[in-house]
């Protein structure tokens, strides 16, 4: 496993840690609006979520975020590790746009004006997913390159 991001890597990395960043730190800051929104939302879509405090279960939401967010921004945070917190993160975020009514068109995956904004996440999950790939791909690529140097033709 590589222990730095790759080069190619670092603009999306960034960018997108800066914005899981930014969204947490807003999310820790936010006020009791900010969390009866931010857990109704999650509720609606995920309703074993009723049982949690509003403002508890934005504060969790938020520290994830920035914990997310730090771990792609610094480059040291291996992409594989970094992609996996996103694409789990991201898969729940997409949970919301498959689950909440009003959010798509009727029969399909197309995004009502309303669900753009919970349907642009599909992005998070999708950079997740290429680092991810992406490096077990390259982990494959090494073992078999370690394997023809041991066993020559």
């Amino acid at each position: 496993m590589r222990f730095t991001a790759r080069t190619h890597q670092l603009p999306v990395r960034l960018i997108v840690g800066a914005f899981v960043l930014n969204s947490g730190l807003s999310k820790l800051k936010g006020e009791d609006e900010t969390a009866q929104y931010v857990h109704g939302t999650a509720k609606a879509a995920y309703p074993f979520l009723e049982s949690e405090d509003a403002q508890d279960f934005t504060r969790k939401v938020g520290r994830a975020e920035v914990a997310i967010g730090a771990a792609l921004a610094v480059p040291f945070v291996p992409s594989l590790l970094a992609g996996a917190a996103l694409t789990a993160f991201a898969g729940g975020l997409t949970g919301l746009y498959l689950r909440l009514p009003g959010m798509r068109e009727e029969g399909g995956l197309r995004p009502t004006q309303q669900g753009i904004p919970l349907a642009k996440d599909s992005w998070l999950l999708g950079i997740g997913a290429a680092l991810v790939l992406e490096e077990l791909g390259r982990a494959r690529a090494d073992r078999r390159a370690v394997r023809a140097r041991l066993i020559p033709d």
